[in-house]
């Protein structure tokens, strides 16, 4: 009876992880370069003395669908977006490097080159800095280049080039804050085969309507656990009051 139980109760917490986990990708699906999340069950043995006759349903570690979103196009100069596997490299608040999808940038008022959330984008010696009173422009390698707000033809000036990586898939782990970073040991360096496309911007890759068939699978399995627990609770009734019969 009672690993009736353990299947049904700890399903069904799963379940509502795994809904949890299909309504944050829902809640991301307009986020530009948003990767969704996708998770799996197992089962696991207990761990205790004794044998091992108890199995939970436990949720695997989430890993990220890489598959690339649509790109979208924008016209803006500073909006970049990834042409197929690649990220570029961002320094997090702690000095640490973080890498994104999310190419819409932005020039902060110390004249530092930024993601939308405050992250200076890292360049080949640092985060890049933009001279006052110039226009910016993105190369498909990650050049950034300036123009002076002149009405006089002038040269122009590179300052700078974004950090374009390409770890391997499986060094990438996802942050609370939605940025990637690499497993510890692990060195990124920058890939000349990245490439940029400017004023373009990458949508999430999050699809809606297998994001809501899913969340209407795992509702109808989680009463299904319920409707076993109930079940077992019956059953267990039953059998109790047949045992206090034969006393």
């Amino acid at each position: 009876m009672d690993r009736m139980i353990y299947v049904a109760m700890s399903g069904a917490k799963q379940m509502m992880q795994q809904q949890a986990a299909v309504s944050n990708n829902l809640a991301n699906v307009a986020t530009t370069g948003f990767r969704a999340q996708v998770s799996a069950f197992r089962a696991a043995e207990t761990q205790g003395d004794g044998a091992a006759t108890r199995a939970f349903v436990v949720d695997s570690t989430a890993v990220p669908d890489f598959n690339p979103g649509p790109i979208q196009q924008t016209g803006r100069d500073l909006d970049v977006a990834i042409e197929g596997a690649g990220w570029i490299a961002v320094q997090m608040g702690d000095g640490s490097e973080g890498y994104t999808r999310n190419g819409s940038l932005q020039v902060n008022v110390n004249g530092v080159l930024q993601t939308r959330n405050g992250l200076s984008v890292l360049g080949d010696g640092g985060p890049i800095s933009v001279p006052e009173n110039t226009r910016i422009t993105v190369g498909s390698d990650g050049t950034v280049s300036t123009v002076p707000n002149t009405n006089q033809a002038t040269q122009v000036i590179s300052i700078g080039r974004m950090k374009l990586v390409n770890p391997p898939e499986q060094a990438l782990v996802r942050g609370d804050d939605g940025i990637f970073r690499v497993k510890p040991g692990v060195t990124v360096d920058a890939d000349p085969k990245v490439k940029v496309q400017g004023g373009a911007l990458e949508g999430s890759n999050v699809n809606v309507v297998e994001a809501m068939v899913s969340m209407i699978s795992l509702a109808r399995q989680f009463d299904m656990h319920m409707k076993v627990l109930q079940n077992a609770d019956g059953n267990d009734r039953q059998a109790t009051q047949l045992l206090s019969m034969n006393r």
